[in-house]
C-alpha cells in the first residue's frame, strides 16, 4: 500500500526566490561570488588535487582581469543569446543563483526559461579552436548550474572565430542532460571548497 502524500509538505522554492545579485551590479555581483562557489569555480574542480589551486584563486584573487579572448566573448554574447532566444526560446540571464537550502553554491547560467513545463538553460561559449566534443571543464560548469537552479537539460551554445571573426553563420549547440553522479561529486568537492576558504590556514596539511 502507497503512503499517502503530504499535501502540506513544502516545496522547495522557486529559482526566482533565490536570486542573490545581478551581473549589472558588478559590485554586488563580485562580492556575493567571492563567498561561495561558482559555477566557473566548480569548472575547476576536477579533482581533489585541484582544490588547493581554486582555494588560493578564491583567497587571494587570481590577478586575471581580461584578454582580447574574453572581450570578444563579452561582445559576441549578447549577439549570440538573440539567435539562442530565437530558434530555441532560451531567454538570457544575468542572474546569480543559489542552490535550495545552500545559500554558497552559485551559479549565473546564461539563459534560464520555463519551457514546456521544463526549466532549462542555456550556456554561451566563444572559441578559437574546432571543438570536436564539449570541454569537460565546460561539462562541469553545466552540470553545477543544472544542480544550482534545478535544471534538467542545458543548450551549450559556441560560435568558432578566427583571429575574432566569426567562422559560421550560426553558432553551433549541442544540450546536455542532467548527471547526478557528477553533480554528486562536484557538491561534494565544493563543500571541501567551502570548508578550506573558511579556516584557509589549514588548506597545506590535508
Amino acid at each position: 500500500m502507497q503512503p499517502e502524500l503530504d499535501l502540506w509538505e513544502p516545496v522547495a522554492p522557486n529559482h526566482r526566490d533565490r536570486i542573490v545579485a545581478h551581473s549589472e551590479d558588478r559590485v554586488a555581483w563580485l562580492r556575493a561570488r567571492s563567498r561561495g562557489v561558482t559555477a566557473t569555480d566548480a569548472a575547476r574542480l576536477a579533482t581533489a588535487q585541484s582544490l588547493r589551486a581554486v582555494v588560493e584563486s578564491k583567497l587571494l584573487g587570481s590577478g586575471f582581469s581580461g584578454n582580447a579572448f574574453t572581450d570578444h566573448g563579452r561582445a559576441r554574447e549578447p549577439e549570440i543569446a538573440r539567435w539562442v532566444l530565437g530558434e530555441h526560446g532560451i531567454q538570457s540571464s544575468s542572474a546569480l543563483y543559489h542552490a535550495h537550502d545552500q545559500p554558497l553554491h552559485l551559479a549565473t547560467p546564461d539563459g534560464v526559461s520555463m519551457i514546456d513545463g521544463s526549466l532549462v538553460l542555456s550556456e554561451i561559449k566563444t572559441t578559437a579552436k574546432a571543438w570536436r566534443s564539449i570541454p569537460r571543464s565546460y561539462l562541469r560548469q553545466v552540470w553545477w548550474q543544472q544542480y544550482v537552479l534545478g535544471a534538467d537539460r542545458t543548450l551549450v551554445v559556441w560560435e568558432q572565430h578566427t583571429d575574432f571573426v566569426p567562422t559560421h553563420s550560426v553558432p553551433k549547440c549541442q544540450w546536455v542532460e542532467r548527471d547526478e553522479d557528477q553533480i554528486h561529486a562536484l557538491v561534494g568537492l565544493a563543500d571541501r571548497l567551502l570548508d578550506l576558504m573558511r579556516a584557509p590556514h589549514t588548506q597545506h596539511s590535508n
